[in-house]
């Protein structure tokens, strides 16, 4: 923890369910302007984040002497006042708790963040010490989006109104008050003043603005004696004071340990639900991320079904499918879902629901969902959706020339950088694995004339892939537009075999798995290009749009490693059990980089496979739960 260089790569996130979070780094010290300890959604002014509350500096006096325990980075590499100096033990287990001792004093911090409120928690405790000791709590006030940073100005209000142990405050017009309080009475020293220059190193790296100035209204004092514990509370409502210190106490009994692999992911699955007013969505990621139509639908069965959630995916699904079907019947869009018009979020809603299938049974599937099934079948081959051809050898085509109509959706000044038109393997793995579902939700029906048209559609179709897919080297174009086929080996043909049902003979599997496994295969998931590619750029980093270049150009994804591992358990059973659990393993080690207890967005594609982009990426949590729930079945 005092080692900064090791330290500061190392970040914690914890979320509630309104899209709210606190995030940094492990000592505290914000290297993002995403970062915060307070950051929530404003609706009333856009559909971003703000933070809110940046930091608090926390400082102990002891004969009139303050030792500040806060950090933060200044022009020059410079970090002051350099608290993680005096941090003894973290652990973060169960809550994030970090130990400091100043001289004779031991102060234990311990932070939450209120499950269904707005609410940052942080306990003090006095562990050891002189009979009185006074803290010093410094707020760092910024009220910006996370887009956005803030500077020194004439505008910002320094009015602020007490209310029972604390005070509470607004910066600018359309901001909610930020009210902050404490369990125990205490003192407010109104002493005003912007603390500036202070740096974010990541967004520096980025290429983007890093320097924002922070307004610091003053302090709260309270002495406290040996044992004694003392509460604050940041959040946009106030709270009785003689209530936190319960809270608190609650809020940690429902916080279940992250002490294992599996648990950590549990516990980070949570962290993507949220819940508004017109529905429940799942965000795609954290800090940047918002929902996205494919991302839930890919998301669902592992955040949901894997840890024994039926009820989560049912939730989600009345909003997200209410959503898919509105668009597909041509109603205005009235969920908060974007990218819902893409060619593959359809396909990837009916193999959600499959999953459903094999999870809660087929009759209950089918009584949910079974009418979304035949609307997203009956759509597509009337020629009603907006993004989707059927071909006359009844493979399906979009036109992503111009603009990114699949996951690999990178643009660089205006154009995709990987421009899949045509003929797109996975969306035709995943339309032959749809019709061959509606002819099996068919036959559930009784009804043998509609089962034996789709049985019949996905036989032509499975002809129609082999001759327009598998080439002579024995892998898959990845997609083929005018009749021409792009020949580098990405990741997207793993679908084919990875799915229920492939449209590939068992020769054909095994040639693409050993394709994946040779050219494309890491400890943190495929590639999505082979390293043998001219254009093969396995490192996330520089400015934005050398990171939206690399961005699918070889880089590693999880979720595609889920894919892969399911393939491969697929085909050869529990012969390949052993090489499947060594997979597994190079995701654990990851749970104690980046954001710790979760997965990031994605990984370099050559060693040693740092974790970059977004801190925690909701579809390779699900993979993740989801190879986790499936090597249990073929251990057991």
């Amino acid at each position: 923890m005092t080692n900064l260089e090791a330290v500061l790569s190392k970040e914690l996130l914890r979320t509630n369910r309104s899209g709210a979070y606190s995030y940094s780094t492990l000592v505290d010290c914000n290297t993002r302007k995403y970062h915060g300890l307070l950051v929530i959604p404003v609706p009333e002014i856009d559909d971003d984040n703000h933070v809110l509350l940046s930091s608090l500096d926390c400082s102990v006096v002891q004969h009139d002497v303050e030792f500040n325990l806060g950090l933060h980075k200044y022009q020059g590499n410079n970090y002051a006042p350099k608290g993680h100096k005096y941090i003894r033990e973290f652990d973060c287990d169960h809550i994030p708790t970090t130990l400091y001792r100043v001289g004779s004093v031991v102060l234990k911090r311990e932070k939450i963040f209120q499950h269904y409120e707005n609410r940052i928690l942080i306990r003090y405790t006095l562990v050891d010490g002189p009979s009185q000791t006074k803290l010093r709590l410094r707020p760092f006030l910024a009220f910006r989006s996370v887009n956005d940073l803030c500077h020194e100005n004439g505008v910002a209000s320094r009015e602020y109104q007490e209310i029972e142990n604390g005070i509470k405050t607004s910066l600018y017009a359309g901001y909610p008050e930020l009210n902050m309080q404490l369990s125990k009475k205490n003192e407010f020293v109104f002493a005003p003043d912007w603390y500036r220059g202070i740096e974010y190193p990541k967004e520096q790296e980025r290429g983007y603005a890093f320097q924002e100035d922070l307004y610091v209204p003053g302090y709260f004092e309270v002495t406290m004696k040996k044992g004694e514990s003392v509460v604050f509370a940041g959040c946009t409502s106030k709270i009785k004071p003689s209530t936190l210190k319960k809270l608190f106490d609650e809020e940690c009994d429902h916080r279940p340990a992250r002490d294992n692999f599996f648990r950590s992911l549990y516990s980070s699955a949570h962290q993507f639900y949220n819940h508004k007013k017109d529905g429940s969505y799942i965000i795609a990621g954290y800090p940047w991320f918002k929902c996205r139509a494919r991302d839930t639908f890919i998301s669902l069965p592992g955040l949901a079904l894997a840890i024994e959630e039926p009820d989560r995916f049912e939730l989600i699904m009345k909003t997200a499918g209410k959503a898919l079907n509105d668009f597909l019947i041509g109603k205005p869009l009235q969920y908060d879902i974007a990218e819902i018009e893409q060619p593959d979020v359809p396909l990837w809603a009916v193999w959600a629901i499959q999953q459903y299938a094999h999870s809660q049974g087929e009759e209950k599937a089918f009584e949910l969902y079974g009418e979304l099934v035949w609307n997203i079948i009956n759509t597509i081959e009337s020629g009603k959706h907006p993004n989707i051809f059927v071909a006359d050898n009844g493979l399906l085509r979009i036109n992503g020339s111009s603009k990114a109509m699949t996951w690999m959706n990178s643009t660089v000044y205006g154009k995709p950088v990987v421009p899949r038109s045509g003929y797109v393997v996975e969306i035709n793995a995943l339309w032959y694995n749809s019709l061959k579902f509606v002819a099996e939700l068919a036959r559930f029906k009784n009804d043998n004339f509609a089962s034996d048209k789709y049985e019949s559609k996905a036989n032509a179709i499975k002809q129609s892939f082999q001759e327009v897919f598998v080439n002579e080297s024995g892998y898959l174009w990845d997609y083929v537009d005018n009749g021409v086929p792009n020949a580098e080996v990405r990741p997207n043909m793993i679908f084919a075999v990875a799915l229920d049902y492939s449209p590939l003979e068992t020769a054909q599997q095994k040639s693409v798995i050993y394709f994946c496994t040779r050219e494309l295969l890491t400890a943190k998931g495929l590639r999505s290009l082979s390293p043998k590619s001219g254009k093969y750029t396995p490192y996330y980093v520089g400015t934005q749009n050398q990171r939206d270049w690399a961005y699918h150009q070889g880089t590693a994804w999880p979720w595609l490693g889920g894919f892969y591992m399911e393939a491969v358990m697929k085909l050869h059973k529990r012969s390949r059990l052993s090489f499947v659990h060594r997979q597994m393993v190079g995701f654990e080690d990851e749970m104690f980089y980046h954001a710790v207890g979760t997965m990031p967005e994605l990984f370099d594609g050559n060693p040693p496979f740092h974790g970059r982009g977004g801190c925690a990426f909701a579809m390779n949590v699900a993979e993740l739960l989801r190879m986790s729930k499936l090597l249990e079945s073929y251990t057991y």
